[in-house]
């Protein structure tokens, strides 16, 4: 088992926030609306949630603040943005290969449409 399966599963709400991140730096709010925006409104991730999980995830090195920004027209200089590691990228992907596996399972069992 690699380190990053050892963060499996992952919490719903962190993993959405890796998805948010794989293609650019986001702050919080920005994450809020992606989230919502993929799902279709089904997950709407309050403040609180998602701050609590974005200091987790630093915590864990799933992602980190960056000092990069848009330009200042564009912008406001209280919000912080975030960017998923390499070591988030791979828990993200551990994180696939588990749901794709139950998936799997699931559709084994006639609990899932499609092939097994």
């Amino acid at each position: 088992m690699s380190n990053a399966e050892s963060f499996l599963p992952l919490p719903s709400a962190t993993f959405h926030i890796l998805m948010a991140l794989a293609d650019e730096d986001r702050h919080g709010y920005a994450i809020i609306q992606d989230v919502a925006e993929r799902t279709s409104g089904e997950l709407k991730l309050s403040a609180g949630t998602l701050y609590r999980s974005i200091q987790r995830m630093l915590e864990q090195g799933l992602i980190v603040e960056t000092r990069e920004r848009p330009a200042p027209e564009e912008d406001d200089e209280r919000r912080r943005y975030y960017r998923i590691t390499p070591f988030g990228i791979e828990v993200a992907r551990a994180e696939a290969r588990r749901l794709q596996q139950l998936l799997k399972l699931a559709r084994a069992s006639g609990f899932a449409p499609g092939r097994a």
